[in-house]
């Protein structure tokens, strides 16, 4: 089940937020332990069962950790434990036909066969979650839960639970045992929704079926012009679809009480590759410095070895987004553009035209994202030649003016809505016209996303497949 769908606006979501509210408090976390599992059961009924034991796992070991906190052997000995199964469970449904496909290579292994798993939606989301909590509890930085309701709870929410944000354990603990409730938070969390919700259905979409258009092209059919529209158009469906799904669960979340952590924070205004991932996807790079980078050593080491943690965590984030050695080529990519910066390029980005720097970004990013959505060495030359002229369709042919001027408006409001100015406009105004105006734009977008959904037959949500 999607959030941007008619099942989901006009069924679920009114039935949850009913009872809950209508449930005295006791009984709230039970209520949404049920529908979380409902939520993910409705098109993962087969996985519960492995949803259900994540859960079970690193419910147990947190209590486990905590017992045995005085002996620092054994309860080092069970979060390593759990690391592995953790691991293990997502090696094994994520990448284990990368593997085989891999070893296949090797003389006298082609004939192994891959297994073909079915990847469980939002596993790796679920398992960083659950994970991060031991090692929390390990840490001292969490206290142990002793329920197991409301535990589950913060493993399966909803909100969150399929594409993130990656909530942590201490980040929302005490709201698992109390959440204050407003109805002013609640309206928050509405207008949150349905700011995700037009991000998703009214601009993800629309470009979205612009790139498939390009990425399906052959060598013979991509131009320069064309090339550059399509892989424009991804970038910004990408940042739309996965920020506009952070918006919706964040605004979910606050109808139900929790408030999430930000996950995006206008990453195309960066003037280098070090400020955009502090705005891209923003749990994920918190968790893998807190969980990966700072444990190796983090900036507090030789600068060898602080090019090594970043290599690491790179090559890891890469191969986190999917099993295929394109995404880890496109972490290694990142790896080297940030630690360039770090050895000398930050300071004369900083030192530099700001337009300068905003471009020198944007051209990395774009140029990485073709990495990232192409899924193959071979298709990624092809379209990295022609953008930059030496494919062998020339420069443009008709139909891209056609697409160009198609898209134009589609275009101009995207660039816009992937910068501060409309929240900026928003803030100045006068509040009797905001009060006034919130409503409205709320309703138009309802209306509008709505009828988008219900004609619409592309809907995909990208970071589904994470």
């Amino acid at each position: 089940m999607v959030f941007s769908s008619v099942p989901f606006m006009f069924m679920y979501l009114p039935v949850v937020l009913l009872v809950y509210y209508m449930a005295p408090w006791k009984w709230r976390n039970l209520w949404l332990f049920v529908v979380n599992l409902l939520f993910y059961g409705w098109g993962e009924r087969v996985y519960l069962l492995l949803m259900i034991f994540c859960i079970t796992v690193n419910f147990i070991n947190g209590i486990l950790i905590d017992k045995y906190r005085g002996d620092g052997r054994k309860a080092k000995l069970i979060l390593v434990l759990n690391v592995v199964i953790n691991i293990g469970m997502l090696v094994f449904f994520k990448y284990i036909d990368l593997i085989i496909e891999t070893l296949r290579l090797i003389p006298g292994l082609s004939g192994l066969e891959p297994l073909g798993v079915t990847l469980p939606i939002g596993i790796s989301f679920y398992t960083f979650q659950t994970m991060s909590y031991p090692i929390d509890v390990y840490r001292g930085d969490a206290d142990v839960q002793k329920n197991y309701i409301s535990f589950g709870t913060f493993v399966a929410l909803f909100p969150q639970l399929i594409a993130g944000p990656i909530v942590r354990y201490k980040d929302v603990a005490d709201q698992l045992n109390f959440r204050a409730s407003s109805v002013d938070q609640f309206a928050s969390g509405v207008r949150r929704f349905m700011i995700g919700l037009a991000k998703k259905s009214l601009i993800a979409n629309n470009l979205g079926s612009l790139w498939d258009i390009y990425a399906a092209a052959s060598a013979s059919e991509l131009t320069m012009l064309g090339s550059w529209l399509g892989i424009i158009a991804f970038s910004l469906q990408l940042y739309f679809d996965f920020s506009g799904y952070s918006d919706m669960a964040i605004g979910l979340g606050r109808m139900l009480g929790f408030e999430f952590l930000e996950n995006f924070n206008y990453p195309y205004i960066s003037k280098s590759i070090t400020e955009f991932w502090r705005r891209w996807h923003m749990s994920l790079g918190t968790w893998f410095r807190d969980y990966v980078y700072i444990p190796l050593g983090g900036n507090r080491c030789s600068r060898r070895r602080q090019f090594f943690n970043i290599l690491v965590v790179w090559a890891l984030t890469g191969i986190w987004h999917g099993a295929s050695w394109t995404f880890l080529l496109w972490g290694l990519y990142y790896a080297l553009f940030l630690m360039v910066e770090k050895a000398f390029l930050l300071k004369r980005l900083e030192r530099a035209p700001a337009i300068l720097s905003h471009i020198y970004t944007l051209l990395i990013v774009i140029v990485g994202w073709v990495i990232f959505q192409l899924d193959s060495l071979d298709k990624c030359a092809v379209y990295l030649s022609a953008m930059f002229g030496l494919g062998g369709a020339g420069f443009a042919v008709t139909s891209d003016f056609y697409y160009m001027l198609s898209y134009a408006v589609t275009f101009v409001i995207a660039m816009a809505a992937a910068t501060p100015l409309g929240a900026r406009l928003y803030a100045r105004a006068p509040e009797a016209l905001r009060s006034c105006a919130a409503p409205a734009l709320i309703a138009v977008a309802l209306i509008l996303a709505t009828a988008y959904i219900v004609d619409g037959t592309y809907n995909p949500f990208l970071y589904f497949q994470f």
